[in-house]
């Protein structure tokens, strides 16, 4: 395959395009929401364990949704549902905004909010993760998963610095833009084409629903992958604890928050433009153990760092290893699940996605409360190793795994 396939995408296959701009305004939009609400939650509490419970609320609707999430994506036109999700949270930055100008934002508001930026995202995730694999040919999925992260990545490291710098001139500055993103993601995946498969059109029952747990349960690969991921970031993840990193430890303001969250997908874009130009296709089982090993490796370095420049650079790290890892999961995942079945297994993946994020940000909230910021990033990244050696043992198919299409599942 061309080193330029990623470039023939962007320029011969338009549903693509429309779909790599969707999510460059829709990471833009949720990177600096996820800044501003940080920031003005804990400006509003002074209280650590808030950014702890923040995470927890916007994870929950994961749970309580799970199972209807992928039924609805495989049912349902996977665009109509991406753009009504999109539109809600541009709602949510709406009332946001309004808030801000009128002096009214609280602590439950931002938790209430929190909760329903979780649904709306609950819902679009796996319609939006089943889209890809219909909008490019098969041989060209691995690298379109990375030019699609290479998206998402550049907003990411661009956003959080321009929220932080918004945030300044007051958070009105920063909700308001976030309603126009949201809204031009909203009508560019309403130009996708429509998908020409036939729609799953069997009722919401049980066994329906539970597809796709026992669709993953039933490939020992996909299974510790997906579970690998879980553990390795919910223990290693320490984002929810970066204002307290930014105002108490590395002694910056908001400017600063944005650049340290810009920091991991700075790495995270880097390598997603390798991998789009040169896919992993051998020992890709291996090769992810490594990346995630090195994420734990990253995790304690930041930790115990009090120069904010060498934090910024190891967050560089941190972001490339963990795009190794993601790329390498969610290519295997996607290209092994039947089109029908396709949001059912993504509702359940990005449930293991939810509780490594959000989750993780509560799991480091209580333990930043209970044994300080310090010790509860250390804790974490050395967790992430001991995570990473139990998992090669426990799926040794998948540690031997050499190939991303192989049929080998331990």
């Amino acid at each position: 395959m061309s080193s330029h396939a990623p470039v023939l995408l962007l320029r011969h296959h338009r549903p693509f395009l429309a779909f790599w701009l969707a999510r460059v305004f829709t990471a833009s939009g949720f990177q600096m929401l996820t800044v501003a609400i940080g920031w003005n939650l804990y400006q509003l509490t002074g209280n650590v364990m808030d950014l702890g419970w923040v995470g927890l609320v916007e994870f929950a609707p994961r749970v309580l949704f799970m199972l209807h999430t992928g039924h609805v994506a495989d049912r349902y036109d996977r665009r109509k549902i991406a753009a009504l999700c999109q539109s809600l949270q541009a709602l949510i930055a709406l009332t946001l905004a309004v808030g801000s100008l009128t002096d009214s934002v609280t602590r439950e508001m931002i938790f209430l909010l929190a909760f329903a930026l979780g649904a709306a995202r609950s819902f679009e995730m796996p319609a939006t993760q089943a889209l890809l694999p219909s909008i490019v040919p098969a041989a060209l999925f691995p690298r379109a998963v990375a030019a699609a992260q290479s998206a998402q990545q550049s907003a990411t490291i661009v956003a959080p610095a321009v929220g932080g710098l918004l945030y300044a001139l007051g958070s009105v500055w920063v909700y308001g833009p976030t309603v126009l993103l949201y809204l031009i993601a909203c009508l560019l995946m309403l130009n996708l084409p429509a998908r020409q498969a036939a729609l799953h059109t069997g009722k919401a029952t049980l066994d329906s629903l539970l597809a796709g747990i026992r669709f993953i349960r039933s490939r020992p690969d996909v299974l510790g992958a997906i579970s690998l991921d879980l553990f390795a970031v919910l223990l290693g993840g320490a984002t929810a604890l970066l204002p307290v990193f930014a105002k108490d430890i590395l002694l910056t303001g908001p400017w600063g928050l944005g650049l340290l969250r810009s920091a991991p997908a700075v790495g995270a874009l880097l390598m997603s433009l390798w991998l789009a130009r040169f896919a992993v296709e051998r020992k890709v089982g291996r090769i992810m153990f490594t990346a995630v090993g090195v994420f734990g490796v990253a995790t304690i370095a930041f930790g115990l760092s009090t120069s904010f420049w060498f934090s910024l650079a190891v967050l560089v790290v941190l972001g490339a290893a963990d795009m190794i890892s993601m790329v390498i999961r969610a290519s295997f995942v996607q290209l092994q699940t039947p089109d029908e079945m396709r949001g059912r297994v993504s509702a359940v993946n990005g449930l293991f996605i939810g509780a490594s994020n959000q989750l993780g940000e509560f799991e480091s909230g209580v333990t930043a409360h209970w044994l300080g910021t310090v010790p509860a990033v250390v804790l974490g990244g050395v967790g992430t190793l001991v995570v990473t050696g139990v998992w090669i043992k426990l799926f040794p198919g998948l540690a031997n795994r050499d190939r991303m299409h192989e049929e080998h599942n331990g």
